[in-house]
């Protein structure tokens, strides 16, 4: 039976709380991850249709993503571009304004991505 310091490597500290699996440095202090997307996921982008909150106004939201930082915003400012109306980047999310999901499919399709149509 191994030695629970042989086991691999830290995962948290007293002293500086929980650390990053990458480069070992407290999770506060980490700056490998800040270009990566927060979560891949599946692989699969998914475009959902939602009303809720919005007076009754349909909008778009472009889910699952594998992209962070300043390629979310240049996709979500080519997305709003292709479609003619406005929108939003929230968390992650793009919203686009009004039901666009099948032109929005289909530019994601050309970029190479894998699309699928959820929700209502």
């Amino acid at each position: 039976m191994r030695n629970k310091q042989d086991k691999g490597r830290l995962v948290y500290s007293t002293a500086a709380g929980r650390l990053c699996p990458q480069c070992q440095r407290p999770q506060a202090g980490c700056v490998c991850g800040k270009d990566r997307p927060a979560n891949l996921g599946d692989g699969i982008v998914r475009l959902h249709r939602e009303t809720k909150g919005r007076g009754g106004k349909a909008v778009t939201l472009v889910k699952g993503l594998p992209l962070a930082g300043a390629e979310l915003k240049a996709l979500a400012k080519v997305l709003k571009q292709k479609c003619g109306v406005g929108g939003a980047l929230k968390d992650a999310v793009i919203e686009i304004q009004g039901d666009q999901r099948e032109n929005i499919k289909m530019e994601l399709e050309k970029r190479g991505y894998i699309v699928k149509i959820a929700g209502g």
